[in-house]
């Protein structure tokens, strides 16, 4: 009785159709026989297993019950398949009937089997193809739908149907001519599972391997080959497999895939070798990818295959400016300009999207920075921000440019954008159902030229950078913003700004309350001061404890952090805004304490309690002593205490010997209190210093101790020293 025909969307994946009556075709999840044969799958080979049915005669190699001859021995037949077909009892077996299909396992299929087999009904060859077709076509339609929901669910519906499609075909036993379809639907299935995933994971490198073993398995050269890994697997498939012209297209695809999977995971030894087996002879002493890449030309897929959601020649084009891209950025790191600028050009004139565009554009323009050439860099950022004007990669690289050039106003102005570049929640547009370039890129690290922080670095990168120039209002309320922002609970943990040394978490409340001292809010300095002791009291040494300690002459010092005497210093700084002489010279004395008292090495001290340590240098930490002491004598002289402002005058000096405000201020106090010779002496010393060639010495000051520096800076040297002189030299024209 022949069957009806029954179409693959008449039953859906997963459900089975039976019929209680004996002659009755029986539906499954997998092909029959008959249509295997009209495929040509197996077709001139005689099946082990002949599916038998209770009317039919016994065979001369078989028992009255199903039971197999051989070599005078009876065995028992079992017919167990990779699809769940097995013994039925009570059920007949599926007719052995050419026209109808057995379970996957009853037939053996001989890989020398021409695809071009055909029969005169739908064959399963067929219908799993159409099946293939038909998800490819569901996973655009996803990639269309503008319904993020919607587009989702046809994505994973088509993913499960692929992998549902897949475990069909790798249930029957390996064969050549069913291969070209097997391995298109195992690429689909990968790169279907690798969008969805936004990234390549160990199951990817899974799948990849099961489809070779599934190719060396039809020429059972599996065993030991299992042992070499993927390296070992693919070296033997493409040495076994060159010359089947059937294979090779898909072949060709499932080793982008590897490559691709390579390239995301920096294996790129191994994506070299590969690249070199698929290249042959044109390519075998070449090691350079974008050049291996190039040469790389993947054989034409037949008009008639089956679909896929990217072909070998897609993935090729997108591996190369993946490539080009990653090198361009790795030269550019290393200082290799010249090389850097022709990855990066390569990278730019292929397959890029608009994030990555944006990248490669900023990377030039950075690239041509350092070469000294930033007009063209200006260009190439322009672009970059033409392309999204809320990204905040050429906006920060712009910054950078345009302080370069002395630009002060377009340097501020590039970081106010980024700040608000970096606060916009950018709706990401949905990523396209195929392997593309960001799949295939590291994410950016801290140390990255291409690194724009956070927000709260880039609000620090442009509040100090206000303070610098001089626009301390400014300054002011851009630290406040950053206090507000870091002490809130939407920003992560403060960490210095890329590129950049960068303060620790208590320097940039003393930065803001430096910022605010400038802007004239000396008791909004204060409060800030406040804020930070209040946090880290824990740190801070107990007064009385310390002149217990010197009374009994204890040598070891106890460990304070010199962030916490900056912090009286400038407390001291706002009382003298305020006038309040007394406070000021008390907070000063303080600081002075804490420093000479205690041991200010940060790095003996422990973290604070909001996980940050102090962070000052060598060279900074005799600035620090000079200043307190030099502020502590300008109210002395204030005050009308010259003695005591010329003892701290004249230790600010042996203190720090490089700070010369100590000098000035000393040589003006001895010479107001007419002592004249010691007034000469320091003149001298003064003048052969000033005849020297200066050194820019470059000092790793913190921005705080800086702006405090210029508060206390003598205003007038030159007319002090003219001075000077023309009164030494009066008594001598006489």
């Amino acid at each position: 009785m022949e069957s009806p025909h029954v179409s693959s969307s008449s039953f859906p994946r997963g459900l089975t159709l039976e019929d209680d009556q004996p002659q009755q075709r029986v539906l499954s999840a997998g092909p029959t026989r008959g249509e295997m044969e009209e495929a040509g799958v197996g077709a001139g080979a005689e099946s082990p297993r002949e599916s038998i049915s209770p009317e039919k005669a016994d065979s001369p190699l078989r028992g009255p019950s199903g039971e197999q001859k051989s070599r005078g021995r009876v065995r028992k037949r079992r017919d167990l398949s990779p699809l769940g077909w097995g013994p039925r009892r009570d059920r007949p077996y599926p007719s052995a009937d050419p026209s109808r299909c057995p379970g996957p396992a009853s037939a053996t299929i001989s890989h020398q089997t021409p695809l071009s087999s055909s029969g005169p009904h739908t064959s399963c060859l067929d219908l799993w193809r159409e099946k293939n077709d038909q998800l490819v076509r569901q996973a655009k339609v996803a990639q269309d739908s503008r319904l993020y929901v919607r587009r989702q669910q046809l994505a994973q519906d088509a993913l499960e149907g692929f992998r549902g499609l897949l475990h069909s075909l790798q249930g029957l036993p390996a064969a050549v001519p069913v291969l070209p379809l097997e391995l298109t639907v195992t690429c689909n299935f990968i790169t279907l599972r690798a969008t969805l995933a936004q990234g390549f994971t160990e199951d990817q490198a899974q799948d990849i391997q099961k489809g070779l073993e599934r190719v060396l398995e039809t020429q059972e050269q599996l065993g030991p080959r299992l042992e070499c890994g993927l390296r070992g697997l693919w070296d033997s498939v493409l040495h076994y497999f060159s010359l089947l012209l059937e294979l090779l297209p898909v072949l060709h695809h499932l080793a982008g895939l590897q490559a691709a999977l390579w390239l995301s995971t920096d294996h790129l030894g191994d994506l070299t070798l590969l690249l070199q087996t698929l290249n042959g002879k044109q390519s075998e002493a070449s090691e350079n990818l974008l050049l291996l890449l190039k040469t790389w030309s993947p054989p034409p897929k037949e008009s008639d295959a089956p679909l896929t959601l990217q072909d070998a020649r897609g993935l090729r084009d997108v591996l190369l400016t993946a490539s080009a891209y990653r090198q361009g950025l790795q030269e550019l790191i290393t200082g290799s300009l010249p090389r850097a600028l022709s990855s990066l050009q390569e990278a730019a004139s292929g397959l890029c999207s608009r994030p990555v565009l944006v990248q490669v554009y900023t990377a030039l323009g950075t690239c041509l920075h350092k070469m000294g050439n930033p007009q063209r860099a200006l260009l190439y950022l322009v672009a970059a921000l033409k392309e999204g004007s809320t990204w905040g990669l050429p906006l920060l690289e712009a910054s950078r440019l345009y302080r370069q050039l002395g630009n002060t106003a377009a340097e501020l102005e590039s970081l106010e954008l980024l700040v608000e570049a970096l606060n916009v929640t950018h709706s990401s547009e949905a990523p396209q159902l195929l392997i593309e370039v960001e799949l295939l890129l590291p994410q950016p690290n801290p140390g990255s030229p291409l690194h724009c922080g956070t927000q709260s670095q880039a609000k620090y990168l442009l509040a100090s950078r206000c303070l610098q120039v001089g626009r301390a209002e400014d300054a002011a309320e851009h630290y406040l913003d950053l206090l507000a922002l870091l002490l809130s609970d939407s920003e992560p943990k403060f960490s210095p700004p890329p590129t950049h040394p960068g303060p620790c978490m208590p320097e940039v409340f003393l930065e803001a309350a430096a910022a605010l001292i400038q802007a004239g809010r000396a008791q909004d300095a204060l409060t800030v001061c406040e804020e930070l002791l209040s946090r880290t009291s824990s740190l801070l040494p107990k007064m009385p404890q310390l002149w217990e300690d010197d009374k009994k002459g204890t040598k070891k010092s106890p460990h304070c952090p010199s962030w916490v005497s900056a912090t009286y210093l400038l407390q001291g700084q706002a009382w003298v805004q305020l006038g309040a002489q007394k406070e000021a010279i008390s907070e000063f004395s303080r600081c002075l304490e804490l420093l000479f008292r205690t041991t200010p090495k940060d790095k003996e001290q422990g973290p604070a309690s909001n996980g940050e340590q102090g962070c000052m240098s060598d060279v900074a930490l005799p600035q620090l002593r000079a200043a307190a002491l030099i502020s502590r004598g300008l109210q002395w002289i204030a005050s009308g205490q010259d003695t005591r402002a010329l003892q701290d005058f004249l230790l600010g000096v042996q203190m720090c010997p490089g700070n010369q405000d100590a000098s000035f201020h000393l040589l003006q106090t001895l010479r107001k209190m007419d002592r004249r010779d010691e007034a000469t002496a320091l003149w001298w010393r003064l003048e052969a210093q000033t005849k020297l060639p200066q050194e820019n010495a470059a000092w790793s000051l913190p921005l705080y101790l800086e702006t405090c520096l210029g508060w206390i800076c003598y205003p007038d040297r030159e007319t002090l020293l003219e001075e000077f002189r023309t009164s030494l030299l009066e008594p001598c024209d006489l």
